[in-house]
């Protein structure tokens, strides 16, 4: 791998904490890419990435292999499995191929995307949820009562 494609600017992540990694559209890997902070990935992989930060699959990247990230926000190619702590964005030029497990999903008008999704919410969100439901009863349905 040519070392001059991995930038470290020193300016602060979307996300809100540290530096931002970015490997350009000639990177090519096999094998595991594994990163602390928040990376934008132009390039191509066959394997597996793995990560507790936010991953951005830019326009010209080519994933092939299983992403399990805190955030995955996709512009490009993605053929595998994702799984994300919080959340997944497929953007309008997205391709994903494969299933995606995260606590929430965005999908824009014209991305691709063939699979099966899981949605879990943390469990705030679906106390929250389970409390705005008629009669508070799951399932949506009101406590029955004598009349």
């Amino acid at each position: 791998m040519n070392l001059s494609n991995l930038v470290n600017p020193m300016s602060e992540s979307p996300t809100g904490g540290g530096n931002r990694n970015h490997l350009s559209s000639d990177v090519e890997i096999k094998g595991t890419l594994k990163f602390q902070n928040d990376l934008v990935f132009d390039g191509k992989i066959e394997g597996e990435i793995q990560s507790n930060a936010t991953l951005t699959v830019g326009k010209s990247a080519n994933v092939q292999g299983e992403v399990k990230s805190k955030s995955v926000i996709i512009h490009g190619s993605v053929q595998g499995n994702i799984d994300a702590a919080e959340r997944v964005e497929l953007k309008a030029t997205a391709q994903l191929i494969g299933d995606l497990r995260a606590g929430r999903i965005i999908i824009e008008d014209g991305a691709t995307f063939v699979g099966k999704s899981e949605v879990s919410p943390n469990k705030s969100a679906l106390q929250r949820a389970e409390a705005t439901r008629p009669g508070g009863a799951p399932g949506g349905e009101p406590k029955k009562g004598l009349l």
